[in-house]
């Protein structure tokens, strides 16, 4: 009886090419397929790594399906197949779920082989409290909807890493500064790179120093700080706490944190964590 092949779930170098493992390098030697985005780009790691080169198969999202059918049909006939991203863990944002979910369907073996990931590459390194994080991935295109989701991102008191892209990276830092200009945000641009730059602080501060250093190109992996708990009592009374959620009711919580802050004369940034909490509910 025929046995089925595996499908190797392979992590690849992000930047540096240094930081490939032995055990990735081994099965990318070994497999006879290997599915990747971008023939180009794992041609030249292969080339690298002295590999003689295998099938290369282009899998991205708009040929995934079709491709899958046909690497199932050969890791049913016994071929090992490696799945790749251009950079980092594969399906961390980047094409290959369906296939991997098809496998599970075939009943064929799915090895993950780890190494380099740029969020936790990111985390690594990040001065923010991210003992408890949320994985976002890659923010929406669009301005309205990217806001909406970093309003919901701001509401969260665990830390939140995502990515954004260097066309985009600049208006989502002054959206934050316009949705909560004391929040802190890490922002790491080109990890394991040749300019690898990292900052931290309010997005204004964050964006000021990217654009004098006209470093607002390149992959950028951000961590947006969690929300800090708003103390009851004497901080909030229970009299403004209804003050504030009444006037969420009618307007974004970062104007109705401003109002409550003129009136009462409390930090803005403290009511506005705790606008963020009635907009969440």
């Amino acid at each position: 009886m025929l046995m089925n092949g595996s499908l190797y779930v392979v992590a690849t170098p992000i930047g540096n090419l240094g930081d490939v493992t032995r055990r990735g390098q081994e099965v990318l030697a070994a497999v006879t397929t290997i599915a990747c985005e971008d023939t180009r780009r794992t041609a030249s790691l292969l080339a690298h790594l002295g590999i003689a080169k295998p099938k290369l198969v282009a899998l991205h999202e708009h040929n995934e399906d079709s491709i899958s059918e046909r690497l199932i049909e050969r890791l049913l006939g016994g071929e090992d197949v490696a799945l790749v991203s251009d950079a980092g863990t594969p399906l961390l944002s980047d094409p290959g779920f369906l296939l991997l979910r098809r496998c599970w369907d075939a009943q064929v073996t799915c090895v993950p082989v780890p190494g380099a990931a740029s969020p936790m590459a990111a985390l690594s390194v990040c001065p923010l409290p991210t003992h408890e994080f949320f994985f976002q991935g890659f923010l929406p295109a669009k301005a309205m909807r990217r806001r909406e989701r970093l309003q919901a991102m701001l509401a969260r008191d665990s830390a939140v890493v995502f990515f954004e892209a260097p066309h985009r990276i600049e208006a989502c830092l002054a959206d934050l500064n316009d949705l909560a200009p004391m929040r802190r945000v890490f922002v790491a641009r080109e990890l394991t790179k040749q300019y690898e730059h990292l900052l931290c602080g309010p997005a204004s501060e964050v964006l000021e120093s990217l654009q004098q250093a006209q470093a607002v190109r390149g992959e950028f992996v951000c961590v947006l700080e969690g929300a800090q708990p708003v103390p009851v009592g004497e901080d909030v009374s229970a009299e403004h706490q209804r003050l504030l959620q009444l006037l969420c009711d009618e307007m974004g919580p970062a104007q109705a944190a401003r109002l409550v802050a003129s009136y009462t004369g409390m930090k803005k940034s403290r009511l506005y964590d705790l606008a963020l909490t009635f907009k969440s509910v």
